[in-house]
């Protein structure tokens, strides 16, 4: 039986996925860290232990992300909006729009009933319209940033940032913090920026449903709440949606090991 790796090498955190013909075997995420042929490495090996399998079964590696390129033991490279959207169609067959909110960027993009994306829109360099302000501003307020969708959703009054601006976003979350605003209030608008910031990007490039959100902003549920709320509309998140990008490499890989076989 033949097994193949999907692996994405992402700004902060890395994934990877093993699967074969009876679907995924394994999983495994980590920090990326400063040495992305390490972590790639790293992520092998626990996949491996997981499974109990030898490097020598597995078929084929597709590998994706910021960091793809160093991983040295990849068979081929794929972009990250091309293995999220293989990724997400397998888990929501429906869905025709992906919104990926990624620790430095947000992509919108559109595929097709194979997964196949066939147009796509990219966020600027500021980290305010992307998962890093939610690092940033975790840290101001010193709550883990995996609480923070939770604590807002508790918020009983939103307050407005009136900057979409990591930088000033900082500075502003601190400010109302000496004006005695809560930690949940502050949140709660927080997220209400950024999910306007998102359907900005959203509406330029148009909405074909149905619509998913993915990424490690997807994680977030005062993320996702924010922007059915700025949308009107439904957003689905599939299982593990930080993973869809490794499972869609992963799926990629099997597909090009099936090619293959059968020229």
């Amino acid at each position: 039986m033949a097994f193949v790796l999907g692996i994405d090498i992402g700004s902060a955190a890395s994934k990877g996925i093993l699967l074969n013909d009876q679907g995924m075997q394994a999983s495994y995420e980590c920090p990326s860290g400063g040495d992305f042929k390490l972590t790639a490495e790293r992520i092998k090996k626990e996949l491996l232990s997981q499974t109990q399998k030898s490097e020598k079964e597995i078929s084929r590696t597709v590998a994706t992300g910021y960091g793809s390129t160093l991983v040295a033991f990849a068979d081929e490279v794929k972009p990250d909006m091309v293995c999220h959207g293989k990724g997400v169609s397998s888990l929501l067959p429906s869905v025709r729009t992906v919104i990926d909110v990624g620790d430095l960027y947000t992509k919108v993009l559109h595929i097709d009933g194979h997964g196949s994306m066939h147009n796509f829109l990219l966020s600027g360099k500021c980290a305010g319209g992307s998962g890093r302000i939610l690092q940033v501003i975790a840290k101001v307020l010193h709550v883990k940033v995996e609480e923070i969708g939770e604590l807002s959703l508790k918020s009983k009054k939103r307050i407005d940032f009136s900057t979409g601006c990591a930088v000033f976003a900082e500075s502003e979350a601190i400010s109302r913090l000496s004006q005695e605003v809560t930690k949940e209030d502050l949140l709660a608008g927080l997220h209400r920026a950024l999910a306007a910031q998102i359907n900005s990007l959203v509406e330029r490039i148009g909405v074909e449903q149905d619509v998913a959100m993915v990424g490690g902003g997807a994680r977030d549920v005062g993320l996702v709440q924010a922007l059915k709320e700025v949308r009107n509309q439904d957003i689905l998140v599939p299982p593990n949606p930080h993973m869809t990008a490794a499972l869609g490499a992963a799926l990629i890989a099997m597909e090009g090991l099936k090619d293959k076989i059968e020229t």
